[in-house]
């Protein structure tokens, strides 16, 4: 993706940082296959750090290197094909402390961006709930204002890196009965009143349910003003919702990678698989659709960072050319990986092989961040207007 237009010297400045990022991650996944998520989830966290990448999380007034969607799909995309939990973890990261930069007291913004930036801290993004997971507005966890502090009860369900985060951005309905009227409040892990409960899915990962009974917040951990939480909550996914195309590209490209060196080496009825018109067509319909996918998200990613630096840093919505980019990498990855196992055989589903992983890694990506069905909803109704 890198060498597409969109990209300039800045970019490619971090090619050093990102050339070999798969060789440290790759056993990280395999510790995470073994059973060993939350370790291997923060020994990864201390790889990104450890090169500088968790900065690039972090808006230069704190500390970081600036919040770039260009660069945030770039790393996605390098880290995703050799370990989804890496790159979950990763992004969480910067989903979980992004809120930070839409509201939060200077302070306290400082304080959790200096330590995000060093891998210090762990983020999480606390906002689905068992009844309401693309419909933010059906959020029922509530945040009762107590004297100079808010009591937050409800349950909250799919919340990546919970397991490991030391603190949680979470979604809370300050007016019982208004749909719209959400907050966003910084919630430490250890805070009395929080319960965190490990939850099981298909792809090893640090996801869990949150349990808050009474959990006595600051109402100075507030970000913005009372009822700011859906602007910061649709402010969040709008900006990271590309870079899951981008993490999609590193799936497809992998899975790419692993047909073509299958079918170069696997002999069948006298000749190599690559020579069969059928594989080759399979592989042409994989590195296209790779490609298209990667133009997607490039040019998605390079309108957001154009339009917000135009907008001098304020931050800018591209909210079409999002959904574009994440509907259709998310989809044509599935569909490479779908090949992948097709090309690799019956070694394609054996438990543990790169392919049959990807299989179960690339799954949830047309699901989180918005739905392909939401996407496409974005879409027409951009269309419609």
């Amino acid at each position: 993706m890198i060498d597409l237009p969109f990209f300039d010297d800045r970019h490619r400045q971090l090619s050093p940082a990102l050339s070999d990022l798969g060789r440290e991650l790759a056993p990280l996944a395999e510790r995470g296959e073994a059973g060993d998520v939350d370790a291997a989830g923060v020994e990864a966290l201390k790889v990104f750090a450890g090169r500088g990448l968790c900065r690039h999380l972090v808006p230069r007034e704190h500390g970081g290197e600036g919040l770039e969607l260009r660069t945030l799909c770039l790393i996605r995309e390098a880290a995703a094909g050799f370990s989804a939990l890496a790159d979950s973890v990763f992004a969480v990261q910067g989903l979980g402390s992004y809120p930070l930069s839409l509201g939060a007291a200077p302070d306290m913004a400082r304080t959790y961006f200096g330590d995000v930036a060093g891998g210090d801290a762990v983020a999480a993004f606390a906002l689905t709930e068992p009844d309401a997971g693309s419909d933010v507005s059906s959020i029922a966890t509530s945040a009762r204002r107590d004297g100079d502090r808010y009591a937050i009860d409800g349950t909250k369900v799919f919340i990546s890196n919970a397991t490991i985060a030391t603190f949680f951005v979470v979604f809370a309905r300050t007016a019982p009965g208004n749909k719209r009227a959400l907050s966003a409040f910084v919630v430490d892990a250890g805070t009395p009143g929080l319960t965190i409960e490990p939850m099981t899915v298909s792809a090893p990962h640090p996801i869990g349910r949150l349990r808050f009974n009474g959990c006595m917040v600051p109402a100075v951990n507030r970000i913005g003003d009372e009822g700011d939480g859906m602007r910061v909550a649709l402010g969040t996914l709008d900006f990271f919702r590309t870079s899951v195309g981008a993490a999609a590209c590193g799936i497809a490209a992998r899975a790419l990678d692993e047909s073509r060196r299958r079918a170069i080496s696997r002999q069948q009825f006298g000749s190599r698989l690559a020579d069969f018109q059928l594989t080759q067509a399979a592989l042409a319909d994989m590195a296209t659709e790779l490609d298209a996918a990667r133009l997607l998200v490039a040019r998605a990613a390079h309108k957001r960072d154009a339009a917000t630096e135009k907008a001098a840093g304020a931050p800018a919505r591209v909210s079409t050319e999002a959904a574009m980019a994440k509907m259709f990498a998310t989809e044509s990855a599935q569909r490479a990986v779908d090949e992948a196992v097709q090309i690799c055989g019956g070694l394609g589903v054996m438990r543990g092989h790169p392919v049959e992983k990807l299989y179960r890694e690339v799954r949830a990506l047309r699901i989180y961040e918005g739905a392909t069905e939401v996407q496409k909803i974005v879409i027409a109704r951009d269309l419609l207007k």
